[in-house]
């Protein structure tokens, strides 16, 4: 457990707050492998019957902590970033994002493994994987282009395009938009209304929208093999670089 994520449980709705302000709510290994702890418990548990996933202050969150990504795991553990992305794409209830404010890298790739996503008009979502000299993640490679089309998945993780909270909802990553005020009260009552469901009737409808996505698991590993790669890759060393000089990276 660690005190960057905050679980909080009513009306059958488990709620995890991503809750590192210091850091853009950025997210380590031990703050993933708390939200997969929970999501695991109360995934058998009657006493959740909803998920809501949001960050606390204005992020959402930043992305990865790459410090603490690039230490890797210890021994032959799953990394708890995998067992996080695994517990919300397995679990057999709904999980409902609350994108409060700029979602970045993991912040849009764990979306698409929600079942209701759910913004801020001040959210924003980026994946500036390429940009980073790393590639995408989570399975995003495949499941961005099947959430909002080959040619905005394209300027997204190629060019780094930058997508509002309108244009999210438009090419139909968000479902629905609120005002910054009202979002988790607009979240809560969902996912009330959600978690008050038929659970067999509920937990049988996810499945059969999500059948089907083995080969997604597949490009999930692929992505995490070359993301680690590149993580020890002079294209990555270049961008911390040029990051500390602030001057723009050089590739050769």
């Amino acid at each position: 457990m660690t005190e960057n994520i905050q679980i909080t449980t009513a009306d059958r709705v488990t709620t995890l707050t991503i809750a590192r302000p210091e850091k853009r709510n950025a997210i380590t290994q031990a703050m993933y492998g708390a939200m997969a702890d929970a999501l695991e418990h109360y995934a058998n548990s009657d006493d959740a019957r909803a998920f809501v996933i949001t960050g606390a202050d204005e992020y959402f969150t930043s992305g990865n902590d790459i410090r603490d990504f690039s230490m890797g795991h210890q021994g032959d553990e799953t990394p708890a970033v995998l067992r996080f992305l695994t517990a919300i794409s397995h679990c057999p209830k709904p999980v409902i994002a609350a994108v409060n404010g700029p979602a970045i890298g993991v912040g849009v790739t764990m979306l698409l493994h929600c079942d209701l996503v759910m913004a801020a008009t001040t959210a924003t979502f980026s994946t500036p994987f390429v940009q980073l000299g790393l590639v995408p993640e989570a399975g995003s490679s495949m499941l961005l282009p099947a959430a909002v089309g080959m040619a905005v998945a394209n300027d997204m993780l190629l060019a780094g395009r930058v997508l509002d909270a309108t244009e999210a909802q438009n090419f139909g990553l968000v479902s629905r938009v609120f005002p910054g005020t009202e979002l988790l009260s607009e979240v809560n009552a969902t996912a009330i209304k959600v978690a008050a469901s038929a659970p067999n009737s509920m937990k049988q409808t996810k499945g059969l929208i999500r059948q089907g996505r083995d080969q997604m698991l597949e490009q999930m590993h692929k992505e995490s093999v070359l993301f680690a790669a590149q993580l020890k890759s002079s294209e990555f060393a270049e961008v911390v670089q040029a990051k500390m000089l602030k001057r723009v990276p050089v590739f050769d």
